[in-house]
Formats: structure tokens, sequence, C-alpha cells
């Protein structure tokens, strides 16, 4: 559990909200690190602009992505 909480998606502007209701339909609730980071938008957005880039870059491999994020999420003892 995180030491910040996050916020409820609820009260999220409607881009950070767009963003929160995929993250649900995809993983079945949002990911609780974009909760925290919608607390403040600018940083909301800086993040998601990081992945978006990442992948649009072509450097990393959609698979190893994925391995990444959960090797991360292992190490932080987050059941992912």
């Amino acid at each position: 559990m995180s030491r910040i909480a996050g916020i409820d998606p609820k009260h999220a502007d409607k881009r950070v909200s767009r963003i929160l209701q995929a993250q649900s339909e995809s993983w079945g609730s949002p990911l609780h690190n974009h909760l925290v980071y919608a607390r403040r938008p600018s940083i909301f957005r800086g993040v998601r602009a990081m992945w978006s880039c990442l992948e649009e870059s072509g450097l990393l491999d959609g698979g190893l992505v994925a391995l990444i994020n959960r090797r991360v999420a292992s190490l932080n003892g987050c059941l992912f």
C-alpha cells in the first residue's frame, strides 16, 4: 500500500478520467500509481507522455516492457 492516497477517479478531470476508465476496462481497476500521479494532473500528463513516447519510439518491444513492468511490480511487492 502506498503512503500517499490516490484520487477518487470520480473526481478526476476529463482527460485523466478517460485514461483511468481505459485502465479499468483493461485491468479491472485503475492502476494505483496512476491514481497517485493524478493528484497532480501535470505530473500525470508527464508520466503518460513518457510511456507514450517509449511506446512510439519502438526502442523497447512490447513484450519486454510487460516483463519489466511485472518484475518491477514484483520487486515492489505489488501483485500485478
